[in-house]
């Protein structure tokens, strides 16, 4: 029986003995991070270091824009003042504080302030403003002479830099708990994203929010003793993903250099509401977007600001449109290229008169397209069934969505690049089309058309291909960190259901928009222009609660001899009824700034070459 308790004995401390070395290799295994899924510790030794530290987020990890030229247009990194909480320990001599406080440009008692109401850490930056200060040499110089408890510089990448106006079109990122859980719900689930993570809210930032995530951020961390005091000799420490890949690198269509040069023209002219579209003649590419009143990413909704991206909000195009009407009456066989109209000022009815007053007499279908004569379009947009008016738009780009997008991208889903952009519109009904004085104001492009910004400019490329459409892109690929190719963005063409206008059509459209500048309504405006340039300039009347107030509008392209390179919508909102319409002065100084920058870049190139 003895020998009976003994085996038993013996089997129970063998099985507390494998018990005991389970635990311990899984202990070990947790402590040397090999933890498996993420959580929010990923290690037992990562929570060790947690409970005795201060930690600060330098980056979340998620992907970076750049231009086309490779310039940073997102996560540009500065030299930043980072500080810790001091714990109730004092952070040095006044002096110090006041030989820091001196070259931050701030009172004493402001940066002492800042600093004793710390419960997290922070990085020092400018009042009002979420970036992060980028401090001098001189400035560097002195954090570090000054020497204060927690106090370090750090290299800290700012979202949206300070020396880039935020643009709409690549939007931006705020935390929203529960739209993570909506989108994210697997990934929160299995404890891979967390419900503080920031998304894209609007641009690019919000369609390619997905990719855009990132695998880690990387934090710094102040370790501290039990008093919380930091421990001398460890510094800081700097805890970053591994992975070569990340964060993503996503290289846009945009060209800053270009996106300079219209935000400046706006400045002077001192517009404050309305937009400017600049496309690469060649193939849609979106060259530069430009959006007033302007966004702040990190006031979103402030006073003085618009979340909307204008360049993709639908607005009546005015006689911008008789472009539309101009060939879809030479498509219907409703006119000819050699007939001849007369305009007296008025139309007989529905209360329709012509913007000139007396009339422009006798003219030519090409002269009334110059002259803009709402009498003559008015008449072809009623001769007309007003089918061809919506299937002539549709095949031109308008009233449906024509940026770049496709039904499965790499992850099997749906992707628009430009999710915001509004179809616009022709006629509200067929119904409503069958009504003369609906049809005629919509020949002249007021009553229930809509266009937007991107739309106009791409109908100019559309006019240029000779009726073929195409899709503008505003993203041409993303890479991984390391420099490999994850995955490109091809042209698209993208050509309605009911194929496109002819050649010979966009030949004569062509024709009206060259003499539009050569002898018509924007004759004045663009007579000393540097390059030769074609467009067509619309004034629409806004109804509702706007009465007495225009948009105006001018699309174009240049040079207008030889092969044209960029194609421009210009759209000024919100203006006084009788205000001349800027839209083609704006347009000409747009151009102008190119051209010029153009030829400073080849000297500049020039000048290099011959060193």
């Amino acid at each position: 029986m003895n020998k009976d308790w003994a085996v038993r004995g013996f089997h129970v401390l063998l099985l507390l003995a494998v018990i005991f070395g389970v635990e311990g290799a899984r202990l070990a295994w947790l402590q040397l991070g090999f933890g498996g899924a993420q959580t929010a510790s990923q290690s037992l030794n990562r929570n060790a270091v947690e409970q005795r530290s201060d930690e600060l987020l330098l980056d979340s990890g998620r992907g970076r824009f750049r231009d086309r030229n490779g310039t940073l247009i997102t996560g540009t990194t500065v030299q930043s003042l980072a500080a810790f909480p001091d714990n109730g320990h004092p952070r040095g001599m006044e002096s110090e504080v006041k030989l820091l406080a001196d070259s931050l440009g701030v009172e004493q008692s402001e940066l002492d302030s800042w600093l004793k109401e710390l419960r997290e850490p922070e990085v020092w930056t400018k009042s009002n403003d979420h970036r992060a200060m980028n401090l001098s040499e001189q400035q560097i110089n002195a954090a570090m002479k000054a020497n204060l408890l927690g106090v370090s510089v750090l290299p800290y990448p700012n979202r949206y830099p300070a020396d880039t106006t935020p643009l709409h079109a690549i939007g931006f990122i705020s935390q929203h708990p529960n739209q993570v859980r909506q989108i994210y719900e697997h990934q929160v689930a299995e404890h891979h994203m967390s419900t503080a993570n920031s998304i894209g809210g609007a641009g690019l930032e919000k369609s390619l929010d997905r990719w855009l995530q990132g695998v880690a951020p990387t934090t710094v961390l102040q370790v501290t003793d039990a008093t919380r005091r930091p421990l001398a000799g460890l510094g800081l420490r700097m805890i970053a993903p591994d992975n070569p890949h990340f964060p993503l690198q996503v290289t846009t269509t945009l060209d800053l250099n270009i996106q300079h040069i219209v935000e400046k023209v706006f400045d002077r002219y001192g517009i404050h509401k309305g937009a400017a579209v600049v496309l690469d003649a060649s193939n849609a590419d979106i060259l530069s977007m430009v959006s007033l009143p302007r966004l702040d990413p990190y006031h979103v909704g402030g006073e003085g600001t618009d979340v909307r991206n204008h360049a993709l909000v639908a607005a009546p195009p005015g006689s911008v449109f008789k472009t539309v009407t101009l060939a879809a009456a030479l498509e219907s066989g409703v006119t000819h290229w050699g007939e001849k109209f007369h305009c007296d000022g008025h139309y007989g009815k529905y209360g329709l008169q012509c913007w000139k007053e007396g009339g422009h007499g006798d003219l030519t279908l090409e002269q009334a397209y110059a002259e803009s004569c709402n009498v003559v379009f008015a008449g072809l947009a009623e001769r007309m069934d007003p089918a061809w008016l919506q299937i002539t738009a549709e095949r031109m780009g308008l009233g449906r969505q024509i940026g770049w997008s496709s039904d499965k991208f790499l992850d099997g889903k749906p992707l628009r690049l430009l999710g915001e952009e509004e179809a616009g519109s022709i006629f509200l009904s067929k119904e409503t089309a069958k009504d003369g004085g609906v049809r005629t104001g919509s020949g002249i492009g007021q009553r229930d058309v809509r266009v937007t910004p991107l739309q106009a400019a791409n109908m100019a490329v559309t006019i240029l291909h000779k009726g073929r459409v195409s899709s503008p892109r505003i993203v041409k690929e993303i890479r991984y960190a390391d420099g490999d190719l994850m995955t490109t963005f091809p042209f698209q063409s993208d050509k309605s259901k009911y194929g496109q206008i002819e050649p010979r059509t966009a030949a004569y459209l062509m024709q009206g928009m060259l003499s539009v500048v050569e002898s018509g309504t924007a004759k004045q405006a663009l007579s000393g222009s540097i390059w030769p340039l074609a467009g067509k300039s619309g004034t629409a009347e806004l109804a509702g609660k706007q009465k007495a107030r225009n948009d105006q509008w001018f699309i174009g392209y240049g040079p207008a001899a030889g092969t044209p390179r960029y194609a421009i919508s210009v759209l000024i909102e919100d203006q006084p009824a009788g205000l001349r319409n800027r839209g083609a002065t704006v347009f000409g100084a747009i151009m102008d700034g190119i051209r010029l920058w153009e030829s400073e870049t080849l000297q500049a190139a020039e000048r290099t070459e011959r060193r």
